[in-house]
C-alpha cells in the first residue's frame, strides 16, 4: 500500500498563459501559496509545449521539431537548447518568489506513455511502435527526472518535491487508440503490466515523497496508476461517471489523494466556491464515506492546465480553488 502523505488543499495543474516566466511564477505563488508549483508557458513556442520540455530534460536521447511533430535525432540541438534555456528561466523565476519557502512545491513531467505516443523515431514512426524504443526511453526520463529534482531541491531547500506526472495519453495507448504515422491505422494496445511496470520505474525516482499522475482525458485508469506507485490521481472531475465509482471509493480508502480538477481551465463565469466543489460532496454521499475524509482526500485544482486562458482569469482560478478548498474542510456536509 502507498505511504499516506498529506498535500496542501489546492494547487494547479502545471500550464500558464502566456510567456513572462516571473509573471507565472508571481502568480502561482502569490494564488497557491501552500502548494506553488513550477509553471510551464507553451504560448513561447516548441520547447516550451509539453512534449518538448519533457524531451529537453531526456538524458542521452535528443528530440527536434520536424513539421510533424517531435522526433528523435543523435545530437542536442536548437530545440533542445531552446528547451533548456526555457526551463532555467522557469527555475530562476520560481527561485526568486520561493525565497525562504518551506513547504510544497510541485514540478511537473510528461510520463512515459504519453511522451512514447508523441516522439517519433527516426522513421517518422512513434515510438510506442517499438517496445526496445520505450524501454529506452523510460530510462532516459526517469534519469532526467531524477536530475530535475535535484536541481530544484538545489533552489529550493526548504522545498518538499512533489512530482507530477503528466499522461492525457494512458488510456488511448492502453486501449490501442493511438494513430500510426499514415493515420489510417493504430498502434497496438500496450500490455498493461508494461504499462505499469514503466509508470513505476519513473515514479521510483521520487520514492518515499508524494507523487501525483495527471490525465484529463476520461476515464483514467484509477487502479492501474494506484499500483504503479501514484500517491496522487489528478483528474477532470466533470469527465468521471458512475463507472468510477468503485475505484475512486478503493483509493480513498487506500489512503489515495484525488487532485479533482473542478475549475474550468479557460475563461468563463466562476460559480461560488461552495458550489464548484458541490459535484465532489455528492460524490461522497454516493461512495458512503465519511464527510470528514473528505478535506483529508481532496486536493482542488483547475479542471486542466490554465494555457488557453486570460492571465487576469488563470488568476481567478487559482484563487477559486483555494476558497473552493476552504468551503469543502468548512462544511463537509
Amino acid at each position: 500500500m502507498n505511504a499516506h502523505f498529506s498535500f496542501a488543499p489546492a494547487t494547479g495543474v502545471g500550464s500558464m498563459p502566456g510567456g513572462d516566466a516571473r509573471e507565472a511564477a508571481k502568480t502561482v505563488t502569490g494564488s497557491v501559496e501552500d502548494f506553488p508549483y513550477l509553471a510551464e508557458l507553451p504560448a513561447r513556442g516548441p520547447g516550451a509545449d509539453m512534449i518538448g520540455r519533457t524531451a529537453g530534460m531526456l538524458v542521452e536521447l535528443y528530440a527536434r521539431v520536424e513539421p510533424s511533430g517531435w522526433r528523435i535525432g543523435d545530437r542536442p540541438g536548437r530545440d533542445t537548447k531552446r528547451a533548456r534555456s526555457w526551463l532555467g528561466e522557469d527555475l530562476d523565476a520560481l527561485e526568486e518568489f520561493t525565497q525562504g519557502y518551506e513547504g510544497q512545491v510541485k514540478v511537473q513531467a510528461v510520463g512515459p506513455w504519453t511522451l512514447a505516443a508523441a516522439l517519433e523515431l527516426k522513421n517518422g514512426e512513434s515510438v510506442l511502435s517499438d517496445q526496445g524504443a520505450c524501454r529506452d526511453l523510460t530510462a532516459s526520463l526517469t534519469e532526467g527526472i531524477r536530475l530535475h529534482l535535484a536541481e530544484v531541491q538545489q533552489r529550493i531547500p526548504g522545498a518538499q518535491l512533489v512530482l507530477q506526472l503528466d499522461e492525457p495519453s494512458l488510456t488511448s495507448v492502453l486501449r490501442g487508440q493511438v494513430k500510426t504515422a499514415s493515420g489510417y491505422r493504430t498502434h497496438r494496445a500496450v500490455d498493461r503490466q508494461i504499462v505499469e511496470a514503466a509508470l513505476r520505474e519513473v515514479l521510483g525516482v521520487h520514492e518515499g515523497r508524494p507523487v501525483v499522475v495527471h490525465s484529463c482525458a476520461p476515464d483514467v485508469p484509477f487502479g492501474l496508476l494506484r499500483r504503479a506507485g501514484a500517491t496522487a490521481i489528478s483528474f477532470d472531475f466533470s469527465l468521471l461517471t458512475e463507472r468510477d465509482d468503485e475505484t475512486i471509493g478503493e483509493a480513498v480508502e487506500a489512503g489515495t489523494r484525488l487532485f479533482a480538477g473542478v475549475v474550468p481551465g479557460t475563461d468563463g463565469p466562476l460559480s461560488d466556491p461552495a458550489g464548484s466543489v458541490m459535484g465532489v460532496r455528492t460524490l461522497w454521499r454516493r461512495l458512503g464515506l465519511r464527510p470528514g475524509l473528505l478535506a483529508e482526500s481532496v486536493t482542488v485544482t483547475p479542471a486542466c492546465g490554465l494555457a488557453g486562458a486570460s492571465p487576469e482569469y488563470a488568476r481567478k482560478a487559482l484563487a477559486h480553488c483555494v476558497r473552493a478548498a476552504r468551503s469543502l474542510a468548512d462544511n463537509p456536509e
